[in-house]
């Protein structure tokens, strides 16, 4: 995808458009160049390889994904409805950039200041609108309903291994959660002010996190699936030593669960690729007829500023 990153440089967002590279692909990779912030931010691997649902389910329903060794289920938790206390609503499984997001923010911070305790509130308001997120109407209460979700949901990791599974099983993210009343209105009536990541979720974190650029989730922030494949690359790419073919079917049940019909996905996984690349300038990768190859590539973090950024 370097075609695009020499064109702005040499001829800046015009010429790139004029080369007939598509509008939502130059502003991206003109966003991420200009970027000089050099933040990171960091997921745990799991989330790289098995991400959640794009859109919103049924509140009641679950969410299962799988991806070559790793499948992911999420359950949608509960919570109390009015005096009667045999009451209680599904709240749904999180979805959407926006529950992307808030991981992100929790992981990052948990890693960053080396607590399983997190305070949102203010604090994530304030890194939500320094990546381009403004916190406010439908926005907000969208975010405020995403908290709740992640911090009621609970989620199993199962990784196949030699013919066993382990995994983390019915294990929630967050083991403990502060709410605060907004109103009497159903729909944005808590805010989530502070988390405690399970000690179990955490530990995996810390043990296998994915680098992240900043810039990249800035550009890429209201739009989940680049999210989710550019997660995918900075996960993969680096650790190859020679190339490898992911088929379109593979790329179909780990990206497009929501796709009935592979020449419905293709496109739509290609544009998502495309974005992905954007904010991803080193990444090597060859889409073909069979799939798309993955090549060795250098990480969109280098290991030595990780290594003293987390010091």
């Amino acid at each position: 995808m370097g075609t695009v990153h020499e064109l702005l440089e040499a001829k800046g967002k015009q010429g790139a458009l004029d080369a007939g590279i598509a509008r939502s692909i130059v502003e991206a990779a003109a966003q991420y160049l200009a970027d000089e912030d050099n933040a990171l931010g960091f997921a745990y691997s799991g989330w790289a390889q098995c991400a959640l649902p794009h859109k919103r389910l049924p509140d009641d329903a679950a969410w299962s994904i799988s991806a070559e060794r790793l499948r992911l289920m999420v359950e949608p938790g509960r919570r109390p409805v009015g005096e009667d206390p045999q009451a209680f609503e599904w709240v749904g499984v999180p979805y959407g950039s926006h529950a992307r997001l808030i991981l992100l923010y929790l992981q990052t911070e948990a890693l960053r200041t080396g607590s399983r305790e997190v305070e949102l509130g203010t604090s994530l308001r304030d890194w939500l609108g320094r990546i381009g997120v403004s916190v406010g109407g439908m926005t907000g209460r969208s975010v405020r309903d995403q908290a709740e979700r992640i911090s009621r949901c609970r989620l199993t990791f199962h990784l196949a291994t030699t013919g066993r599974a382990s995994g983390l099983v019915n294990q929630s993210i967050v083991d403990k959660a502060l709410f605060i009343e907004q109103g009497s209105s159903k729909q944005g009536r808590l805010s989530l002010e502070t988390a405690k990541l399970s000690e179990t979720f955490y530990e995996q974190l810390r043990r296998h996190p994915v680098p992240l650029e900043e810039a990249a989730i800035k550009a890429l922030n209201n739009n989940a699936p680049a999210l989710d494949v550019y997660m995918w690359l900075a996960y993969r790419l680096h650790v190859l030593t020679a190339d490898r073919l992911v088929t379109w079917k593979a790329l179909k049940g780990q990206f497009g669960t929501g796709f009935r019909e592979m020449y419905h996905f293709k496109p739509k996984f290609s544009g998502s690729l495309s974005l992905a690349l954007a904010v991803y300038p080193a990444a090597r990768i060859e889409v073909t007829e069979q799939g798309v190859i993955l090549k060795p590539s250098r990480p969109p973090v280098a290991p030595k500023t990780y290594a003293l950024r987390s010091a």
